[in-house]
């Protein structure tokens, strides 16, 4: 990750001029920072050899395919499979979310699209996401933890072109 000069900005000029999204440099890298502390308080921890993995998987699961995501900037030739579905189960818990005070909580057509956006745009592994709409858990996931009124029709063949597959 790309550390700021300063730890935070308090010029108004400055933090009225954030080009994208709400949050300056400084105020993105304090967000992302708990991907460091899960990975030091993971690695710090006595996993059986069967789960040794658990800290590498969880502190890669920010990562996008085409090298933009944190914190170590990996493609998708450096990132496993359960590495992979994190990936795609973080973004998915994150878009339905409904208990975080900045955000409404999404659809199941609305995450749905957006994630079958970031699959196109080389964030999250096609193959996976076509597996996680055929396989029908995210409406498993969605009658177990969404409220009602979140779950919507999804057009699951109109996706599965989005992410190469038919």
């Amino acid at each position: 990750m790309d550390v700021p000069d300063y730890a935070f900005n308090y010029g108004e000029l400055y933090n009225l001029s954030v080009a994208r999204g709400t949050l300056s440099d400084e105020e993105r890298f304090k967000v992302n920072e708990h991907i460091i502390q899960t990975i030091v308080l993971l690695n710090q921890l006595p996993f059986p050899r069967e789960l040794r993995r658990v800290p590498t998987w969880a502190g890669n699961h920010h990562e996008k395919l085409d090298g933009t995501g944190y914190p170590r900037r990996l493609t998708g030739a450096d990132l496993s499979i359960p590495e992979r579905i994190m990936a795609i189960a973080d973004i998915f818990e994150a878009l339905t979310a409904s208990d975080r005070p900045y955000k409404k909580a999404k659809t199941l057509s609305e995450s749905i699209r957006i994630m079958s956006f970031m699959c196109r745009d080389g964030h999250i592994c096609p193959d996976l996401f076509a597996l996680f709409l055929r396989s029908g858990v995210y409406l498993d996931y969605a009658r177990a933890f969404l409220s009602p009124e979140q779950i919507d029709a999804v057009d699951v063949a109109q996706y599965l072109g989005a992410a190469g597959q038919t």
